[in-house]
């Protein structure tokens, strides 16, 4: 079965907008935050395989391959530092981390 490519375009286009709700709902928490990340790059790389898929070519695919590659290499260094933070103020809170901006 063949998903039409205009459909692909609606479901990523909510993901994305789910993604970003996400993201401008939960600021404060950095755990939502990255987890609104993660649904926008998850649509970004949905929208770069079915345009890959419908003209053809294999390139949005080798994009995809490097966005799975960035974003386990983010997952991992995210996880890192929000285990850090959690230890030393024992909350996720961003509005607690304000020190951090200096």
């Amino acid at each position: 079965m063949i998903v039409p490519f205009t459909h692909l375009l609606v479901l990523a286009s909510i993901l994305f907008s789910l993604g970003l709700i996400c993201v401008l709902v939960w600021r404060s928490n950095i755990i939502m935050l990255l987890i609104g990340i993660e649904i926008m790059l998850n649509a970004a790389m949905l929208l770069f395989v079915a345009g890959s898929n419908h003209w053809g070519m294999a390139d949005g695919q080798v994009f995809a391959l490097m966005i799975m590659a960035m974003t386990s290499a983010e997952v991992s260094l995210a996880l890192a530092m929000v285990v850090y933070l959690h230890r030393r103020k024992r909350t996720v809170n961003v509005d607690e981390f304000s020190e951090l901006k200096d």
